[in-house]
């Protein structure tokens, strides 16, 4: 039985004596081959490339062409390179078995031969040729395994880029294992809630269709700035967008883009009221909250969102509800990450639902 083919191996014996064919033949039926016969060199390389032999005996004197030259034609042809040669030969000169190997031969027999040692040789060729056909499939399917992986990558990159600037998504895919599992980590964060003030009186007198419009005119122009200033953009709550800044990982400076997000925001914002009338009415409010947040994915293997959890986005929604149109309120830690950098005017410290202490926090005015 042989497990590299579900039929007997084929084997192509190429000799121009008729005699030595038939010899060759009984012996290798004898042992359950199949033999193809060709009785020259060019008859050899024809059915070579039509039958694809799994050995080739090879008969190094015939006419018209030699076996030498036989095995260098094979060897060059990709889907034969691989396939073993035993050449037969009367030669026994040193010199001769050097030429035949250097033309591509992988074992040599001499006339006259016994015909176990024939057997054998094939069948140490075959256990070889089998090994050198397992391994070209393995990497066949690694290969395809790669291709696969990569396609995923890519679809699994677009997806991402949804939610995260180019370079968090370089973060997240360079340990994916890690990074895209469920379960997260206590990091510093900067979280900004914004909030469309005027939206809910708005929607009562519109169409779904105009709420719809506006607020994906909206979202449209304002969820790049947070990309833009490679922030994490976490998630859409009705008429505010969530997203956070230090996470999955921090660049040193989460708060100050956090704010410059938020000022761009509010100006975009501006102009885009400036240039529809149908946003006359409406206004934006950010809350800004520096702090210590679980963040990670949550939710199950079917569908998990990549979130902050804790205090600094409850906290900024309380801000976030402070603030009046145009106005970003930002708390102490925040302020006290970029103090140096931004004008701001200290607000009366406001009692928040969750904190013992009244907490102190600012108007986001400028930077400085």
């Amino acid at each position: 039985m042989y497990p590299s083919r579900q039929a007997p191996p084929l084997i192509l014996v190429a000799d121009d004596e008729p005699d030595m064919r038939l010899l060759l033949r009984r012996m290798l039926e004898l042992h359950d081959f199949e033999v193809l016969e060709a009785k020259d060199g060019i008859e050899c390389t024809q059915m070579a490339l039509v039958a694809r032999p799994d050995v080739i005996v090879l008969d190094v004197m015939m006419p018209d062409i030699s076996g030498f030259e036989v095995a260098r034609k094979l060897r060059g042809d990709g889907s034969l390179a691989w396939t073993p040669i035993l050449m037969v030969t009367g030669l026994t000169a040193t010199a001769d078995k050097i030429r035949g190997l250097e033309a591509g031969a992988d074992d040599f027999i001499s006339k006259p031969f016994n015909g176990s040692e024939l057997i054998t040789r094939i069948r140490s060729l075959l256990r070889l040729k089998q090994i050198h056909d397992e391994s070209e499939r393995r990497n066949e399917d690694l290969e395809r395994m790669q291709i696969e992986l990569e396609q995923q990558s890519k679809t699994l990159r677009r997806v991402l880029l949804r939610y995260m600037s180019p370079a968090i998504v370089d973060t997240m895919l360079s340990d994916p294992t890690q990074n895209l599992k469920l379960g997260g980590a206590t990091l510093r964060v900067t979280v900004l809630l914004a909030d469309i003030r005027g939206f809910m009186t708005f929607s009562d007198q519109r169409s779904a269709q105009e709420v719809l419009y506006v607020l994906n005119t909206l979202w449209t122009s304002l969820v790049p700035i947070i990309f833009d200033h490679k922030g994490t953009f976490d998630k859409y709550i009705g008429d505010a967008i969530l997203s956070f800044y230090g996470a999955p990982t921090s660049l040193g400076d989460d708060a100050y883009r956090a704010v410059c997000t938020a000022l761009t925001m509010q100006k975009k914002f501006e102009e885009l009221r400036g240039s529809m009338p149908i946003l006359s009415e409406l206004g934006l409010g950010i809350g800004l909250v520096t702090g210590n947040a679980v963040v990670g994915n949550a939710g199950s293997e079917q569908v998990m969102d990549y979130t902050v959890i804790g205090h600094p986005p409850n906290t900024a929604q309380r801000l976030q509800e402070i603030a009046g149109k145009g106005q970003t309120i930002i708390c102490d830690e925040t302020y006290t990450a970029v103090k140096d950098q931004v004008i701001v005017r200290a607000l009366p410290p406001l009692d928040i639902r969750g904190r013992k202490e009244p907490l102190q926090a600012y108007e986001l005015l400028g930077l400085a």
